[in-house]
């Protein structure tokens, strides 16, 4: 996590090192009812008339009677353009907070100038100055001169409630980050157990259940064992199944559950990634790394009415003469007989068991959402391209909207959600092919270069885990949605962005962002 400490004051003239002001202009802050914008603005002004390169990004000036002297402006730019949504104010902080680090300053106060049409901004600022002062879990452990890059974080203007919360986020966000970004022997299996078990060793609203037994993972999830085959011959790589689960304060009226994948490092197996694009597949794991941090916010903010429960399918898809190979054919958790087609589709094999699991106890619970979370394709990156987050769901989960929910929070929240659909065209391609399998896989191209490529995934995952029999024409339908967050997980190199955490957060506890945002 960041490690720096927030605090509110009431006034920008404290100690510290200097002021980070986000506002839509220098216009919009001097027609703010604090009257030290006024001074700031003209300052602001004065530079730009001097230097126009200036108002394109954050200036620093002169300002006496404010915090360390300085003021680093940081204009979020036009709001009301078709194209400008809620990223431009944690943007607009995060650049402010990254110039006074350059100039020095370890103790920063943040003013935000909001706008009555974007309501959530000033708690989209506070969480994109703390996005800013994130520091790399190896860092902090290894370098302990670079453990803090903000000591301290003054907050002026912002209602207590808004604060609170933003620093409940970015802390979620911060384990989502740590998990998600460490390196792939940090981050080993066995590792992200002792890490998860750390994170919420004092929770009071958490359980936490591993299932490592090489036997029960044989019998109960054998799509998952499949992959983690060749990694458990050498103990530091051993896979597990790291079960989480939320307990509200009352009853519960809704279900959410979660399926994370954990992909350690990914060679891509026998069908080993060639050409240099291993690299960077240590990022793999950052679906389990956002449930986990999902559930740091629930043990945080504590939300009432929604029972959570989440699996982390941690497993590094290694590659020996153990690992598993095209042609296989194995039987999944819900009995179907499913043949490998290519063994660097790992992801939605260590999956589709847990997701199984979760169906089964979804059966008997109240108005239940299962997700699966993963960097699971290429293809998702060339649809909609970086930054983004795909969503598809299947018949039941349409008619509840559950899609366009996530995608409305994720817009609130300055993460953003782009909806595809599971066509019959995806059932098709995975239906098996002769008598000896029900299910293929996968075919033997990359999926970026293959139709559909992030859409028939999801239709694997439900036929799978035997949610094709939970469809709207069902007995009992059950909602399902596959988040595909490989183009929205951060770059490589860069650091991780923690998503889908936020869209999660707002669409199932959006009672707790009302008062924060008003």
């Amino acid at each position: 996590m960041s490690n720096t400490r927030v605090s509110i004051v009431a006034s920008i003239g404290g100690a510290g090192d200097g002021v980070v002001v986000v506002a839509p202009s220098t216009a919009a802050a001097a027609a703010s009812n604090a009257a030290v914008y006024t001074t700031i603005a003209a300052a602001v002004d004065a530079r730009i008339a001097i230097d126009s390169t200036a108002a394109s990004g954050v200036s620093v000036v002169a300002v006496s009677g404010v915090a360390g002297g300085r003021v680093f402006f940081s204009p979020t730019g036009p709001l009301d353009r078709d194209y400008d949504d809620a990223r431009r104010w944690p943007e607009a902080a995060a650049a402010g907070v990254k110039r006074a680090l350059e100039c020095g300053c370890r103790k920063l106060t943040l003013a935000i100038v909001g706008d009555p049409s974007w309501p959530q901004a000033q708690l989209l600022g506070v969480m994109g100055a703390l996005d800013a002062a994130y520091v790399p879990l190896e860092v902090r452990e290894e370098v302990p001169n670079k453990k803090i890059k903000i000591s301290e974080l003054a907050v002026f203007g912002v209602p207590k409630d808004t604060v609170n919360l933003a620093v409940h986020l970015d802390q979620a966000k911060s384990i989502a980050k740590d998990i998600g970004g460490s390196d792939p022997e940090r981050m080993a299996p066995p590792r992200v157990e002792d890490y998860v078990k750390e994170v919420f060793s004092k929770s009071s609203c958490i359980k936490l259940h591993v299932i490592d037994d090489d036997a029960q993972l044989q019998k109960n999830y054998p799509l998952f064992e499949a992959v983690n085959r060749c990694a458990k011959g050498v103990p530091r790589h051993r896979g597990r199944i790291i079960m989480l689960h939320y307990t509200p304060p009352t009853k519960s009226k809704k279900t959410v559950m979660l399926v994370g994948k954990g992909v350690t490092y990914d060679t891509g197996g026998a069908d080993i990634k060639a050409g240099g694009v291993m690299a960077g597949m240590h990022r793999d794991k950052c679906g389990a790394a956002a449930v986990t941090g999902y559930f740091k916010f629930l043990d945080l903010a504590k939300p009432d009415g929604i029972e959570v429960y989440g699996a982390l399918c941690m497993v590094r898809n290694s590659v020996g003469s153990d690992c598993y190979v095209a042609d296989e054919i194995i039987t999944s958790r819900a009995g179907v007989r499913i043949r490998v087609g290519n063994t660097d589709a790992e992801g939605r094999m260590a999956m589709a068991d847990s997701l199984a699991y979760m169906k089964e106890i979804a059966i008997n619970k109240p108005d239940a959402s299962l997700f699966t979370v993963a960097t699971l394709t290429g293809h998702c990156c060339l649809a909609i391209g970086e930054g983004y987050t795909a969503i598809m769901e299947n018949g039941p989960a349409k008619r509840a909207r559950v899609a366009t929910h996530v995608q409305n929070s994720g817009e609130l929240m300055a993460e953003p959600v782009e909806v595809s659909s599971i066509r019959r065209e995806d059932y098709a391609f995975h239906r098996g092919k002769s008598e000896y399998e029900d299910v293929l896989q996968c075919n033997n191209l990359p999926s970026s270069r293959t139709p559909r490529g992030h859409q028939s995934p999801a239709a694997f995952l439900i036929l799978a885990s035997g949610l094709d029999k939970h469809g709207k024409d069902s007995a009992q339908p059950l909602q399902y949605s596959h988040m595909d967050i490989a183009a929205s997980s951060g770059p490589f190199p860069g650091l991780p962005t923690g998503a889908p955490v936020l869209a999660l957060a707002r669409t199932f506890s959006p009672e707790l962002f009302l008062s924060a945002t008003q």
